[in-house]
C-alpha cells in the first residue's frame, strides 16, 4: 500500500523543510504555514522515499524534507504519473501539475553528490480538496475521479 512517510514545511523558500506531525491542506492554496503555499500551480511538492534512497546510495545522509518536499511517500512511482493525475492523500485530493523542475542554481545536495533527484523525480500538485494529512495516511491514484486504486 502506498503511504505518506513524512509531511514537511518550511517558513522560507530555498531551505530544507522540517518534518512535522501533521499538515493542513487548504483548497487552492497548499499547506497552511508553508513558504510555497499560494495561488499557483506548485502548491504542494511530493518526493518518493525511493528517490531519497537513490541519493543515500551515493553516500549522502539525507532524510525527508531535505529536498524541500512537502510530502514524502512510499510505494507509489510518483514520477510516472502524468500531469492531470489526481491523488487521494488521506482525505485530501491533489492534482498533479508538474513533473520535475528546473534547478536554477546548483544546491548543496548537487555539490555533494553531483546529482539531485528533486528536479527529475519530484512532482508538484495543487490542492483540490483540503484536510489534514499525517504520516501513515494512504496515497492512491483516482481513476475517473471516482475510485482510488493502488
Amino acid at each position: 500500500m502506498a503511504q505518506v512517510l513524512a509531511v514537511c514545511i518550511s517558513e522560507y523558500k530555498g531551505e530544507r523543510k522540517k518534518p512535522v506531525a501533521s499538515v493542513e491542506l487548504r483548497e487552492n492554496h497548499g499547506i497552511v504555514g508553508d513558504a510555497h503555499a499560494g495561488d499557483w500551480h506548485r502548491q504542494v511538492s511530493l518526493l518518493a522515499q525511493e528517490s531519497i534512497d537513490k541519493m543515500r546510495t551515493l553516500g549522502l545522509n539525507v532524510n525527508a524534507g531535505d529536498f524541500a518536499e512537502n510530502i514524502t511517500t512510499s510505494g507509489i512511482e510518483l514520477v510516472t504519473l502524468p500531469v492531470g493525475s489526481r491523488l487521494q492523500v488521506g482525505k485530501t485530493v491533489l492534482e498533479v501539475t508538474q513533473i520535475g523542475k528546473e534547478c536554477h542554481t546548483r544546491c548543496a545536495i548537487y555539490d555533494q553528490a553531483g546529482d539531485c533527484v528533486m528536479p527529475k523525480e519530484g512532482i508538484f500538485a495543487r490542492v483540490l480538496s483540503g484536510g489534514t494529512i499525517r504520516p501513515g495516511d494512504s496515497v492512491a491514484t483516482i481513476i475517473d475521479n471516482v475510485f482510488p486504486i493502488n
